[in-house]
């Protein structure tokens, strides 16, 4: 059982003067945030990618590079690769180079991507959205598993007698991040790859014969159900009491639901609903310390979860305030869960 947090790259924004900050002053600051998850002996790191205003980070694996020089042990991963609108062979290239300068620590976690900017930034029709997925995950895997590559497809332009370099030491993890549709995770069953599922509405219950339809599939497509790893990603974030939980993170966490929702046809955030996420069958996992390891305890048992990943910069929180929130989860939650679990970090 892993734990381990994710990130966005939210800006944070500043009302009074309507702007964003920096985002190079976000980055700066995540790689203090990610070198104290490191240090508090968290097992990996998830890092999304977006073109947006509001996000500073558009290339998780340049990202995840400068990262591997100044952690040693936490996994890097990205949560996610956009891969329906990305090159596989430079994705590839680009994750075995932070494999190799991280010691073994990179990870893919490839997803058709739920928001679309990508697609005609880059030259590619939302027509095509699963179409481009499911063939540029095969051409994916194949670089993972053979060095002279032959292959040809309806998007790209073919490989004849190729071999991509840098080589890895390794073959590198790749897993499927899906949002809760079942085409995809029998997608990811069928290839026998691992599945992260992103949990961010409703309640995490509703999930389960999701994760009992991937192991079913998994099992009946010849897998060996003993490497077999199922993770889920949520919004997360610890504070020293609900009061200051609602006081302090609440109107960044409402705002930026709000900024997304204005393209999706959503109605205002309220305090009620917030209320009702952290709830136990509330799909937020924030809140203070003993409320929040209960609830990973509750959610890894349902599921018979291997990776749980704290989703915890949603809204651009400030540093100081994200700082204290990964120390409280790092300290306070993660060995109250490896507690339970009867899990030894070691």
């Amino acid at each position: 059982m892993e734990l381990g947090i994710g990130m966005f790259g939210d800006l944070t924004y500043d009302a009074k003067n309507g702007r964003f900050q920096p985002p190079g002053e976000r980055l700066a600051e995540m790689i203090e945030q990610v070198k104290l998850a490191d240090e508090l002996g968290l097992d990996c790191f998830v890092l999304g990618e977006h073109h947006r205003a509001d996000y500073a980070v558009s290339s998780p694996e340049i990202v995840l590079s400068a990262l591997s020089a100044v952690t040693g042990k936490i996994k890097l991963a990205s949560g996610v690769t956009v891969l329906s609108s990305a090159d596989p062979v430079k994705v590839y290239q680009d994750f075995t180079t932070v494999d190799l300068l991280s010691g073994g620590r990179a990870e893919i976690m490839a997803g058709r991507g739920s928001f679309t900017e990508s697609f005609p930034l880059f030259g590619y029709d939302l027509q095509n959205y699963n179409e481009l997925f499911e063939e540029k995950l095969r051409l994916l895997l194949q670089l993972n598993e053979e060095e002279i590559i032959n292959w040809e497809g309806e998007f790209r332009a073919p490989l004849h007698n190729q071999t991509v370099y840098p080589r890895p030491e390794r073959k590198l993890p790749v897993w499927i991040a899906v949002g809760g549709t079942p085409e995809s995770v029998y997608r990811a069953a069928r290839h026998g790859l691992p599945v992260i599922f992103a949990i961010i509405g409703g309640m995490p219950g509703q999930f389960l014969p999701l994760i009992d339809f991937y192991r079913e599939q998994y099992k009946e497509h010849g897998h060996d159900a003993g490497k077999m790893q199922v993770a889920i990603h949520s919004h997360s974030f610890v504070s020293a009491s609900e009061e200051e939980l609602i006081r302090n993170y609440f109107p960044y966490y409402a705002a930026q639901m709000d900024r997304i929702g204005k393209t999706r046809g959503w109605s205002p955030y309220t305090r009620m609903q917030f209320r009702g996420g952290i709830e136990p069958e509330g799909a937020l996992f924030m809140g203070e310390p003993d409320r929040v390891a209960d609830k990973i305890i509750d959610t890894v048992e349902m599921f018979g979860l291997t990776r749980f990943v704290a989703h915890v910069d949603v809204g651009g929180p400030g540093h100081k305030d994200l700082m204290k929130a990964i120390e409280l989860y790092g300290t306070k939650v993660v060995p109250q869960v490896r507690k339970a679990l009867g899990e030894q970090k070691g």
